[in-house]
């Protein structure tokens, strides 16, 4: 195992031998390793899983690479997202960086290779998380790079959406976030569920976070509107 800190990895790959052949070094590396055969369930996964690094072919059934990319940028999700297509060409590289992706490897390519730059991405990854400063509101204090959440100094159980919501507001103090948006931005631009959903993760922020749940100051109703938050 080359990387001593594992990550979680979504290959989207419609190829069948090279998707799994790079699940298996991947996971022979110490990584959780998630799959998905075309656009449209990888953009699922993408928004589900939430993973540290995405593998993405281009030429895939149902939604595109390119589209798959774009709607990943377009909901602001920093995933790294390393293109391995055989699109050789300077303009679909050239179209694949101006459109988010991090990086661009083309077929056919040499393992090692693409195992040093999924190792560079990774690290960047890390890096960046470990340098976002802490945030801090009453007495809690939120820890993005670590996915850590403390409370008059104890820590705060938290779930993945949980803590994906609460992160998201607190990024972006006063900032009102609609219960459609949050949906989009939380669930995937897919998920099937209601306003009520928002409604019923944000009582259980404030029954973690808020001194008072029933009168919160700080996890706010905008009323009509959505959610913001007061720090």
């Amino acid at each position: 195992m080359s990387d001593e800190h594992p990550a979680t990895i979504l290959i989207i790959e419609d190829d069948g031998s090279l998707r799994e052949g790079l699940a298996l070094n991947f996971r022979h590396r110490g990584h959780e390793v998630h799959t998905a055969v075309c656009g449209e369930t990888g953009l699922t996964a993408a928004f589900d899983l939430r993973p540290d690094l995405i593998v993405l072919d281009l030429m895939l059934p149902v939604i595109d690479g390119m589209q798959v990319l774009e709607e990943l940028r377009k909901r602001n999700m920093g995933i790294p997202v390393l293109i391995l297509s055989a699109r050789d060409a300077l303009h679909d590289k050239v179209q694949g960086l101006r459109k988010g992706a991090d990086d661009y490897l083309t077929k056919p390519f040499e393992l090692p290779e693409l195992l040093a730059r999924v190792d560079v991405m990774l690290r960047r990854r890390r890096q960046e998380q470990a340098q976002e400063p802490e945030i801090h509101f009453a007495t809690v204090v939120i820890q993005p790079g670590r996915h850590r959440v403390t409370r008059h100094g104890k820590p705060v159980v938290l779930t993945t959406r949980e803590f994906e919501l609460l992160l998201m507001l607190a990024r972006r103090p006063g900032r009102v976030f609609s219960r459609d948006e949050i949906l989009n931005l939380i669930w995937g631009w897919d998920y099937e569920g209601t306003p009520r959903t928002v409604d019923n993760l944000i009582v259980k922020l404030r029954q973690k976070l808020e001194d008072d749940p029933s009168s919160p100051r700080h996890i706010q109703t905008m009323r009509g509107v959505g959610y913001r938050m007061t720090i």
